[in-house]
């Protein structure tokens, strides 16, 4: 087995090809989009490599020449861990335990002559919300930007030393026919009564205009300081005039108090149910196809990307409330198309949000971990810090 550096156009396409034959028995798989998955390691298209941040790409060929594994390791400028620790991804590999170990071996020593003393993985060369963890059950369809990946590879990741830093959970639970919890309930009906909080979703101008507003108030005192991270308006602008596409207005909605933004979840369409039929490219027959299947063959499933409540009305019931008022206005309609809600993972560090899914009487439906390896053994390996 020789181990070779992604530096040609063509390995790049093999970095994508090879991935296509590995998984072209499973039913369950979904082809990524080429483009997601190349933008990540193009500086074009990926400022973190302008911010300081390095990544490199390796392929593995056997002795006849044929590709059996490749992995990708990333230095990214925005960790700022007590040990420096960069991150490994995009791991493919036959069924051979020696073959995942070499790879594993080369990122890993790549890392340490970056200065890094630990390495998580599988992880993405960017945000959490894609390309983040290794499935260890609920091999169903993938949502979009999630990986899905071989029941043998969580194996190789635990016999290599690898140790859970965090599991990732995907609740699910069916739009129609399912009541909520009877506390939940309860304490929806008291904020509901009070006509200081209003709930609903925005059309028009107010949602092009003023959500990506009133999302990024929520968002930076309800989660910026967990995530070490605030946002701006000219990245949530962005982030919705992405999301337009395949925006349904019916699936965000915010909730205020006194007139001021509190809350909000935002829901677009699962659209790997459409990309499943682009076989991986959105040239001009797959845009084609694309847009004949959201037309004609729409999602039935809808992903819960990001809820927030900010700080001063946690715990008063105000996210109870919107669910239960979202759930009156739309999901329970004979015209809502929706069947299911899968939200998007919730850490196992984030017990408050596991709560909350739960009270929504859904159920855990994959299960994600995301592994820490420390270089050296002897050092104290502790687990993600569990948010207040």
């Amino acid at each position: 087995m020789r181990v070779l550096e992604v530096i040609s156009k063509k390995q790049e396409r093999e970095f994508l090809d090879m991935a296509i034959r590995l998984y072209k028995n499973e039913k369950n798989w979904i082809r990524p989009l080429d483009k997601d998955i190349e933008g990540i390691f193009q500086p074009e298209t990926n400022k973190l490599f302008k911010q300081g941040g390095k990544a490199k790409r390796w392929l593995l060929v056997n002795d006849y020449g044929e590709t059996i594994g490749r992995i990708a390791a990333f230095v990214h400028p925005k960790w700022k861990e007590k040990q420096p620790t960069g991150g490994m991804g995009f791991f493919e590999c036959i069924a051979d335990q020696a073959a995942a170990f070499l790879l594993m071996d080369t990122a890993k020593e790549w890392l340490k002559t970056q200065g890094m003393e630990a390495m998580d993985g599988p992880v993405n060369f960017g945000e959490r919300d894609k390309w983040w963890g290794l499935l260890v059950d609920g091999f169903y369809p993938p949502n979009y930007n999630m990986p899905w990946n071989f029941p043998y590879y969580q194996a190789f990741f635990e016999n290599y030393g690898f140790q859970i830093y965090f599991k990732q959970y995907t609740y699910m639970r069916p739009v129609k026919g399912l009541g909520f919890d009877p506390k939940m309930i309860e304490r929806a009906n008291k904020i509901l009564a009070d006509p200081d909080f209003e709930f609903r979703h925005m059309q028009g101008k107010e949602l092009s205009e003023k959500a990506p507003e009133y999302f990024m108030e929520v968002y930076n005192k309800a989660w910026a300081r967990h995530m070490g991270k605030s946002l701006v308006l000219k990245e949530t602008k962005f982030m919705f005039a992405k999301m337009k596409p395949i925006m349904d207005p019916r699936l965000i909605y915010f909730g205020f108090h006194k007139g001021e933004p509190v809350s909000f979840f935002i829901n677009i369409p699962e659209i790997n149910q459409i990309f499943k039929f682009v076989n991986g490219k959105m040239d001009l027959i797959g845009k084609l196809k694309f847009l004949w299947n959201k037309t004609f063959n729409p999602p039935d499933k809808m992903l819960g990307l990001v809820f927030g409540v900010v700080p001063e009305v946690q715990g008063m019931g105000v996210e109870s409330a919107m669910i239960m008022q979202y759930n009156k206005t739309f999901a329970s309609q004979d015209h809502f198309s929706y069947k299911t809600i899968e939200m998007n993972w919730i850490g196992d560090f984030n017990p408050k949000m596991m709560r909350v899914c739960e009270q929504l009487n859904a159920e855990i439906y994959k299960t994600h971990h995301t592994y820490r390896l420390l270089f050296d053994s002897s050092k104290l390996f502790e687990r993600h810090k569990i948010f207040e």
